[in-house]
């Protein structure tokens, strides 16, 4: 018998989320599941020194056969058929109404990066999702503003994003353990919804996050044909689309999608993330690997374009979508001048994504959702997806993903002070409970500040020159902090965010992820 325990004590409607039969369920699928996850977290390590050592990754030889072999996974449901506009958020109340009403055709319905995981945020967003399938969500704000679901249109299908693989939840613990924090997302989403979504003709459908390997793939499959005998859920019912957002995985994509053939259904390219992985990965092999400025660094940069050319080619040549990147831009009604041109560097991003053959793309707000359909419609016409384009043009070598060291670009004093800028101002945010960001007229989570922290990290390590001449050093970054520090007098939870920018940049023990240390601090 397992001892469970909530820790986390009772938050608003909690009773109907963790009820003895859904913790019940939880437990099942730590007691199977939990110790392989922990062995394949710490497996990361011993691989990332490897590649850090040598400079290099390559394709498996072992796999060489699933590369080659000739299949191809499950086909769509009806209502996955066509995902040309997703639109991403938190599952905050009043934002999954507007993304439900938004237009869009999926919601991607964040309890990750987007997410602060304090307690209310894991039981509230469990609630909202439950209230969401069911199709009684509704929301009234502190002025009297009523949010519902619009009659009488299409609502979004829902795609919920559990945390990565290396995330606890301590507010749930199996015999002293604290719980992983994506089986305890996926689980209670599942459990109390998988037979409401099946009911309403739609299903469970899932992005997954962060993943550096097949074998971390193959866990997640495995996770799902238990939660589905154990449910009594039809084989195959689940349906995952799995973000290449790490450079390992990168190497791998056809054995992801292979690992989850029966429950696949894309690949999406996390190219925030993607960066933030490039540099931790090879933070320290270098000069070949140290970018410049982030703004610099674009999806035509030569080693991004290879990355997401052959997630194409390979998604295509499995029966699998291939999803384009987030379009992060935030309008500003205030600032028509920003707005026009920001608006118009959206137009090209998905024009691009839509004529390389992508078949469907982000946005991080209801406003974009309408120039996302646009390009991708041109391309589409009446087509709900583009699975035919089979980009046989495409051949991607290890040295191309590998190829950092051709990115235009310079580091420069205005990169550094925005990454300390950037990084704290998220930070804060994140520490106050909310993980998606309006900074700088652009949509942030948690991807944005990895990005950030790793290369001031990284620029440090090597010793980077800037454009005024400046070598950066820890003491230039703690001077930027400062004046960030003033700048920001009276944000709050500014003191712990400065703290902890300072401890993820500056750590001569580089932290795999800064929600680690933040997590402690809620």
């Amino acid at each position: 018998m397992v001892d469970i325990q909530v820790p986390g004590g009772p938050v608003e409607r909690s009773a109907e989320i963790l009820t003895p039969e859904a913790l019940e369920f939880l437990a099942g699928l730590h007691e199977r599941f939990a110790s392989r996850r922990d062995e394949l977290v710490a497996a990361r390590a011993g691989r990332r020194a490897e590649a850090s050592r040598t400079g290099r990754l390559d394709f498996l030889p072992d796999t060489r056969d699933v590369r080659e072999g000739d299949w191809r996974v499950a086909g769509a449901p009806e209502d996955l058929k066509d995902r040309r506009v997703e639109i991403t958020g938190p599952t905050e109340r009043k934002m999954a109404i507007n993304a439900l009403n938004s237009g869009a055709r999926i919601w991607l319905a964040d309890l990750e990066d987007a997410n602060t995981p304090h307690w209310e945020n894991v039981v509230g967003g469990q609630v909202n999702l439950a209230d969401a399938v069911r199709g009684t969500i509704g929301f009234t704000s502190p002025e009297g503003k009523e949010y519902t679901l619009k009659p009488d249109i299409r609502h979004a299908t829902i795609v919920m994003r559990p945390r990565g693989w290396h995330l606890d939840e301590r507010h749930i613990t199996f015999d002293g353990r604290p719980a992983v924090g994506a089986l305890v997302d996926f689980g209670l989403y599942f459990f109390h919804n998988a037979q409401a979504l099946l009911d309403r003709g739609s299903g469970p459908y899932f992005y997954l996050p962060k993943m550096e390997s097949h074998l971390e793939a193959r866990l997640w499959n495995d996770v799902f044909t238990h939660a589905e005998k154990t449910l009594g859920i039809a084989h195959g019912t689940v349906r995952a689309t799995v973000l290449i957002e790490t450079i390992p995985a990168a190497f791998e994509m056809d054995e992801i999608l292979y690992e989850l053939r029966e429950h696949a259904s894309g690949l999406n390219a996390g190219r925030w993330d993607y960066l933030f992985s490039i540099i931790k990965y090879f933070r320290d092999a270098g000069a070949d690997f140290v970018l410049p400025d982030r703004n610099d660094v674009t999806m035509t940069a030569p080693f991004m374009r290879a990355y997401t050319e052959l997630l194409v080619r390979t998604c295509h040549r499995r029966g699998a979508f291939a999803m384009g990147g987030m379009a992060a831009f935030i309008p500003n009604r205030r600032d028509p001048e920003v707005t026009e041109k920001a608006l118009a560097k959206v137009h090209d991003d998905k024009r691009r994504e839509a004529g390389d053959g992508f078949d469907g793309s982000w946005v991080a707000h209801p406003d974009l959702v309408s120039i996302c359909d646009e390009e991708f419609t041109a391309v589409l016409g009446d087509r709900p997806n583009q699975l035919d384009k089979l980009r046989e043009d495409v051949a991607v070598t290890a040295d191309q993903l590998l190829d950092v060291k051709s990115t235009p670009g310079a580091a420069t004093a205005a990169g550094l002070r925005a990454a300390v800028d950037v990084g704290v101002r998220y930070l804060a945010s994140w520490l106050g409970g909310n993980g998606a960001a309006a900074i700088h007229n652009l949509m942030e989570d948690a991807a944005t500040a990895e990005i950030s922290r790793s290369q001031v990290w990284q620029w440090v390590r090597n010793e980077v020159e800037l454009d005024t001449g400046a070598t950066v050093t820890a003491d230039l970054v703690r001077e930027q902090l400062a004046d960030v520090r003033r700048d920001l007098d009276g944000t709050p939870h500014l003191d712990v965010a400065c703290e902890l920018f300072e401890q993820v940049a500056l750590a001569e023990e580089y932290p795999d992820f800064l929600t680690l240390p933040a997590y402690e601090r809620i």
